[in-house]
């Protein structure tokens, strides 16, 4: 099975990039994903499901650590031809 993550860390600093939002950054990039789309207002990341349910797993752990107040995330099933 394949997944797609979008997600988003909250507070939002336009002026610069908070600490939880650049770890974000490093764990999706970090992560055994098959595409990484990382931006300003969200990112999304796709792989099997174990990847990107382990992803998820470091990405909540570490942004709350990083001062995330709310991290807001959507995971959908993804069909193959999608890919």
């Amino acid at each position: 099975m394949r997944l797609r993550v979008e997600f988003t860390t909250e507070p939002f600093d336009l002026d610069e990039a908070p600490a939880h939002a650049l770890v974000a950054r490093q764990v999706v990039e970090a992560a055994e994903l098959d595409a990484v789309d990382v931006g300003p207002f969200g990112n999304t990341a796709e792989g099997g499901a174990d990847e990107v349910l382990t992803a998820v797993d470091a990405l909540l752990r570490k942004t709350l650590e990083a001062g995330a107040t709310r991290v807001s995330l959507q995971v959908n099933v993804i069909e193959e031809d999608e890919a």
